[in-house]
Formats: structure tokens, C-alpha cells, sequence
């Protein structure tokens, strides 16, 4: 007989909590092999396929493409063959979004013998992973993961159970429980429950949850605001109503803040709210460093970008202003330094903006530096960077002059402590040797955390770097 094995979308890493099915690569009835790609979901951070740990039958998939699930819930769930007592993943891990400890390979089932065993189990709650430093926080919206009933188009076929709602049904007005504890956590199936119920006034321990074991659903909570019955706030005596919608202007376009913009939106919120950050800013002549670039470029061997100069600029100007290389440890009330230079820098794909991380960056010449940032660039571009290519820079280089800009006051990227920014390089009158000229002019600017130094330091930073662009013979003193 064979055993229906549920998969749960895997720890993703990296402070990540949930993430948005893209596209299914499997149909309910296909017979998948051991760490085959079922489904590409895409995090805050990156976009990535999941490999399935197990090797069987398709019966049931869990949320249509543009569905959020939080980590833990289920995904799929596979007849495999060969019964067990514990399903053991195989082993590999792919960037970190692993399938558990080591298994031997399952032998496939056919489809016609293994979906009449297949019965899809209900959604369970999975645990939410806590943010580490330098992650993007959660996003706000987690729609609670339930598994299509019928298939409504022919992507999201399925053989699972009644979906979730069905069962809320049965509870239309979400009935209040006189057996409610007084203390303890509620059992809800997502932040998003515990957000809709606390801004509707909802008081949550006076639901009967309609999910296993007294799970609260969303639609426990709708039911009861569609009902007008929603129990009072505790320390209200009476129930708060839902706000009204407001009604849309014409033309009025919408826009969730979800995947990498609402990624972005959360970090650079959470920058502000933290960060005093201050910003200055100063003109270079940058034609000496144009000519510097063009006659490496003209002795053969790898081209190196302009990119990579100013990169090898901003790490020798971190090694003589080490305080910038840091982040504040706000609970310890510390500043921390650190020793490596991990070089962030800002690229625009039609996904959004995204930082990839050069590691090491101080241990790297200008034409490793090149290699790396068209890698990384590359993959920016095909959305496949990996959360750990994302994550934990510790310095950021923001070239905006590609935007045909001048200057920027941009936001520090939490939980930074300063980044450099660039902005185009044109021609301007320009006083050179005593007299006017016409030279390559570019403006930085540098944007700083006041709690890690004051303006001297800052100041000292950015003089170092515009010293550079004008004379790249300044930095023969730190190679």
C-alpha cells in the first residue's frame, strides 16, 4: 500500500519566514523523483525551485501561484511506495532551502495505483523562523495556506480534502468559546489572523477556532466581522467596528507591498525608525581616474570596470576609518566593528532593488572585484541570487550615476552603519592647475550613522575617497 508523505515548505534561512508560490513544475498525478524541483517560490531575498524530498505521486498541492505560505506549511503531498515509519528527506540542501537528513531512494509508484490510496491532510501551522541580523523582516501578509478543493483552472488541479474555508463554514459566526483560557497563547494559523483580529477588535480568546485542535482561521475572524458579532476588546466593553473602505478614485491602481518590493519597503522603514543618519557630499575630478582605468584596460588582460576602482577606493578608505566598517548593537548598546569588508552594492532589476554582497571585498584586486560584481550582477538580473549572496555586507557602494543622476541622500542599509554614493560623471568647467578647464567631474556622497561617528570622521572618509578619484596614485600608499 502506499503512504501519502506530506511536504512543508522548508526552512528558508536566513530570518525568512514565508515565501510566494511563483510556479507549480509539478500537476496532482505526476510521479516526481527524489530532489526533483516541484515548485518556484520567490522569498524577500531571492527566487528559488524547491526540490521535493521524496520520490512517488503527486496527490494534492497546497495554494495557487501568488499564494503566500508561511515556512512549515504544506506544500504537497507524494503516495510514495514503500511505507515508513519516518519520512527522511535526501539529504541535499540547495542554498540552504535543505530536505532534512539522509534516505535511500524511494521506487516510484505508478500513478494509477498510488492516488486511490492519496488523501491530502489538512494544513498545519508551521513555526515561524526568528529574523537574524541583516534580513529583511516578514512581510505583513501571510493569507493562512489552504489546499484547493477543486481544480478552478487547469494549473491547480487537486485531490485534496475540502479546503479550509469549507470547514470554517460550518462556523459561520465563529461562535464564542466559554472554555477560552484566560492566559496562555491563542492558537492562530498566521500573524495576518492576530493583525485583522486586533484591528478589527476582535478579542481572539473568546474564538472557537474551526481548524485542528482550535486553530483560528482568517475566516473565523471574517466570519465574525461579516456577522457584525465581534466579541469586545478586553479592555473595551465593547466591539470596535471594521474601518470602512474608503472608496477607490477612477484610474486608482493598487500595488501589494509584497516579495522584494515589500522586502524593500520593511528594511528602509526599519533604517529610518533606527538610524540618525547624516549626510555629506563633495565634487571630484574624476578624469585622472578615467585615464587610469583606460591605460589598465589598454595593457591586455580582463577589463576592469569603474566599479571595481571606486570599490578598491571605498575598502582603502575603510581600512584607515575602521569605525565605518560596523554596525550598533542596540540592545547591548555597543558599536561593533568589523573586521572583514563585505561590499553590498545596489542593483536595479525588474524585480526591484537589490544589494548583492562581494565577500571579502577588501582581500580582492580590481579584476577579481570586476568578475564579482558582473556575477553577481548577472544574477541580480536572472533572479537567481541566493539569500547568502544577499545578506550580510557590512559596507554599501550605491552607484545611482547609472540612473543619469547627480547626487542622492540615500538610506543606509540597516544594519549598516554608512554607504558611499556616486553619481554620473560629465563634463564640467573645472579649475585645474590655475586655470579653467573642462575636466570629468562626479559628486559623492556619503550618508553615515551619527551613534558610530561624528562629522570629523565622516568628513575624513569622504576627503580620502574624492583624494583618490583625483590622484589614483594615493592609494600605491595601501596596496
Amino acid at each position: 500500500m502506499a503512504q501519502v508523505l506530506e511536504f512543508k515548505l522548508p526552512d528558508l534561512g536566513e530570518g525568512l519566514t514565508e515565501a510566494e508560490i511563483v510556479r507549480w513544475l509539478v500537476q496532482v498525478g505526476d510521479v516526481v523523483t527524489v530532489d526533483q524541483p516541484v515548485v518556484e517560490v520567490e522569498t524577500a531575498k531571492a527566487m528559488v525551485e524547491v526540490p521535493c524530498p521524496y520520490g512517488g505521486v503527486v496527490t494534492a498541492r497546497y495554494g495557487e501561484e501568488g499564494t503566500e505560505l508561511p515556512v512549515g506549511a504544506p506544500l504537497l503531498t507524494v503516495a510514495v511506495g514503500e511505507p515508513a515509519a519516518e519520512p527522511e528527506g535526501s539529504g541535499n540542501v540547495l542554498v540552504g532551502y535543505g530536505t532534512q537528513a539522509p534516505a535511500a531512494r524511494r521506487r516510484r509508484v505508478r500513478a494509477g495505483t498510488a492516488t486511490a490510496n492519496g488523501q491530502a491532510r489538512k494544513p498545519e501551522p508551521g513555526p515561524m523562523t526568528p529574523h537574524t541580523r541583516g534580513t529583511a523582516p516578514a512581510r505583513a501578509q501571510l493569507p493562512a495556506p489552504t489546499p484547493a478543493s477543486a481544480p478552478t483552472s487547469a494549473s491547480a488541479p487537486t485531490s485534496a480534502s475540502a479546503p479550509t474555508q469549507a470547514a470554517a463554514a460550518a462556523h459561520p459566526a465563529a461562535p464564542v468559546s466559554a472554555m477560552a483560557p484566560a492566559q496562555g497563547p491563542v492558537p492562530v494559523i498566521s500573524p495576518l489572523v492576530r493583525r485583522l483580529a486586533r484591528d478589527n477588535g476582535v478579542d481572539l480568546r473568546q474564538l472557537a477556532g474551526s481548524g485542528p485542535d482550535g486553530l483560528i482561521l482568517r475566516a473565523d475572524v471574517e466570519n465574525v466581522l461579516r456577522a457584525g458579532t465581534a466579541p469586545a476588546r478586553a479592555a473595551d466593553e465593547q466591539a470596535v467596528p471594521a474601518p470602512a473602505a474608503a472608496p477607490r478614485a477612477e484610474g486608482e491602481v493598487r500595488i501589494p507591498l509584497k516579495g522584494i518590493r515589500g522586502a524593500v519597503a520593511d528594511k528602509l522603514s526599519r533604517s529610518r525608525r533606527e538610524i540618525p543618519d547624516a549626510t555629506c557630499w563633495v565634487d571630484a575630478d574624476a578624469t585622472e581616474l578615467l585615464r587610469a582605468r583606460a591605460a589598465m584596460n589598454a595593457a591586455g588582460g580582463p577589463k576592469v570596470s569603474l566599479l571595481a576602482l571606486l570599490a578598491r577606493i571605498c575598502t582603502a578608505a575603510l581600512a584607515r576609518f575602521p569605525e565605518l566598517n560596523s554596525y550598533v548593537d542596540t540592545d547591548a548598546r555597543e558599536v561593533v566593528q568589523l573586521g572583514q569588508v563585505h561590499l553590498g552594492f545596489a542593483a536595479q532589476t525588474e524585480r526591484g532593488l537589490v544589494v548583492p554582497v562581494v565577500r571579502d571585498a577588501h582581500a580582492r584586486d580590481a579584476e577579481s572585484l570586476t568578475a564579482e560584481f558582473a556575477r553577481l550582477t548577472e544574477a541580480a538580473r536572472t533572479g537567481t541570487l541566493t539569500p547568502g549572496e544577499l545578506t550580510g555586507g557590512t559596507f554599501t557602494l550605491n552607484n545611482y550615476g547609472v540612473f543619469g543622476v547627480d547626487g542622492s541622500t540615500p538610506i543606509v542599509n540597516h544594519p549598516e552603519a554608512a554607504m558611499l554614493g556616486v553619481g554620473r560623471i560629465i563634463p564640467k568647467p573645472w579649475v585645474h592647475e590655475g586655470e579653467l578647464a573642462v575636466r570629468q567631474v562626479v559628486q559623492l556622497s556619503f550618508t553615515f550613522d551619527h551613534r558610530v561617528c561624528d562629522g570629523g570622521t565622516a568628513g575624513g572618509f569622504l576627503r580620502y575617497v574624492a583624494d583618490c578619484v583625483e590622484q589614483p596614485a594615493v592609494l600605491l600608499r595601501t596596496l
